[in-house]
Protein backbone atom coordinates (compact mmCIF):
# COMPACT_ATOMS: atom_id res chain seq x y z
CA UNK A 1 0.00 0.00 0.00
CA UNK A 2 1.31 3.44 -0.72
CA UNK A 3 2.23 6.24 2.29
CA UNK A 4 2.43 9.64 1.81
CA UNK A 5 4.40 11.86 4.61
CA UNK A 6 2.94 14.97 4.97
CA UNK A 7 4.73 17.66 6.82
CA UNK A 8 2.68 20.38 9.01
CA UNK A 9 3.78 23.65 8.65
CA UNK A 10 5.83 23.18 12.78
CA UNK A 11 7.49 20.68 11.28
CA UNK A 12 5.18 17.68 12.63
CA UNK A 13 4.76 15.24 10.15
CA UNK A 14 1.68 12.66 9.89
CA UNK A 15 2.69 9.55 7.48
CA UNK A 16 -0.73 7.67 6.07
CA UNK A 17 -1.21 4.70 3.79
CA UNK A 18 -3.19 5.35 0.82
CA UNK A 19 -5.19 2.84 -1.12
CA UNK A 20 -5.28 2.62 -5.09
CA UNK A 21 -6.77 5.23 -7.14
CA UNK A 22 -7.68 7.91 -4.29
CA UNK A 23 -5.88 11.38 -4.36
CA UNK A 24 -3.95 12.08 -1.52
CA UNK A 25 -6.52 14.87 -0.36
CA UNK A 26 -8.68 11.30 -0.37
CA UNK A 27 -5.92 9.84 2.23
CA UNK A 28 -5.46 13.22 4.13
CA UNK A 29 -9.08 13.54 4.76
CA UNK A 30 -9.98 9.35 5.38
CA UNK A 31 -7.14 9.78 8.07
CA UNK A 32 -8.63 12.85 9.66
CA UNK A 33 -5.55 14.93 9.22
CA UNK A 34 -5.38 18.33 10.19
CA UNK A 35 -4.26 21.20 7.08
CA UNK A 36 -6.08 19.43 4.57
CA UNK A 37 -9.76 21.39 4.67
CA UNK A 38 -11.22 19.96 0.78
CA UNK A 39 -14.09 22.15 1.19
CA UNK A 40 -15.38 21.28 -2.30
CA UNK A 41 -14.44 17.42 -2.07
CA UNK A 42 -11.91 17.29 -4.29
CA UNK A 43 -13.80 18.64 -7.16
CA UNK A 44 -10.75 21.08 -7.60
CA UNK A 45 -13.06 24.34 -6.87
CA UNK A 46 -11.81 25.59 -3.92
CA UNK A 47 -7.98 25.61 -3.55
CA UNK A 48 -8.29 24.44 0.44
CA UNK A 49 -5.89 20.90 -0.32
CA UNK A 50 -3.10 23.39 -1.02
CA UNK A 51 -0.03 21.49 -0.67
CA UNK A 52 3.73 21.85 -1.39
CA UNK A 53 5.75 18.67 -3.32
CA UNK A 54 8.74 17.71 -1.78
CA UNK A 55 11.16 18.85 -4.48
CA UNK A 56 12.67 14.91 -4.80
CA UNK A 57 9.01 14.19 -6.00
CA UNK A 58 7.81 17.14 -8.04
CA UNK A 59 9.14 15.76 -11.53
CA UNK A 60 6.98 12.28 -10.91
CA UNK A 61 3.84 14.35 -10.86
CA UNK A 62 1.46 14.58 -14.22
CA UNK A 63 1.48 18.27 -15.40
CA UNK A 64 -0.60 20.47 -13.48
CA UNK A 65 -4.51 20.88 -15.89
CA UNK A 66 -5.38 24.59 -16.47
CA UNK A 67 -7.97 24.97 -13.66
CA UNK A 68 -5.60 23.99 -11.05
CA UNK A 69 -3.20 25.90 -12.16
CA UNK A 70 -5.65 29.25 -12.00
CA UNK A 71 -7.13 28.17 -8.35
CA UNK A 72 -3.78 28.36 -7.04
CA UNK A 73 -3.64 31.47 -7.62
CA UNK A 74 -6.22 32.21 -5.68
CA UNK A 75 -4.92 30.00 -2.84
CA UNK A 76 -4.60 31.44 1.02
CA UNK A 77 -0.97 30.22 1.21
CA UNK A 78 1.94 31.75 -0.90
CA UNK A 79 1.83 29.53 -4.28
CA UNK A 80 5.09 28.71 -4.67
CA UNK A 81 6.97 26.39 -7.67
CA UNK A 82 6.61 23.41 -6.40
CA UNK A 83 2.61 24.39 -5.31
CA UNK A 84 -0.17 21.77 -6.02
CA UNK A 85 -3.88 20.89 -4.63
CA UNK A 86 -3.59 17.22 -3.27
CA UNK A 87 -7.57 16.41 -5.08
CA UNK A 88 -5.48 16.59 -8.03
CA UNK A 89 -2.64 13.78 -7.61
CA UNK A 90 -3.47 10.71 -7.51
CA UNK A 91 -1.60 7.97 -5.65
CA UNK A 92 -0.55 4.87 -7.28
CA UNK A 93 2.55 2.63 -6.59
CA UNK A 94 5.07 4.52 -8.55
CA UNK A 95 4.39 7.67 -5.50
CA UNK A 96 5.20 5.29 -2.45
CA UNK A 97 6.98 7.59 -0.31
CA UNK A 98 5.58 10.90 -1.51
CA UNK A 99 6.53 13.77 0.60
CA UNK A 100 4.18 17.09 1.09
CA UNK A 101 3.95 20.01 2.63
CA UNK A 102 1.26 21.76 4.58
CA UNK A 103 0.79 25.66 4.32
CA UNK A 104 0.20 27.38 7.11
CA UNK A 105 -3.52 28.55 6.34
CA UNK A 106 -5.73 26.61 3.72
CA UNK A 107 -8.26 30.06 4.18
Amino acid sequence: MPAITFIHADGKSDRVETSGGESAMQAATRHGLDGILAECGGNAMCATCHVYVDEAWLARLPAMADDEDALLDGAAAERLPNSRLSCQIMITPALDGLVLRLPERQV
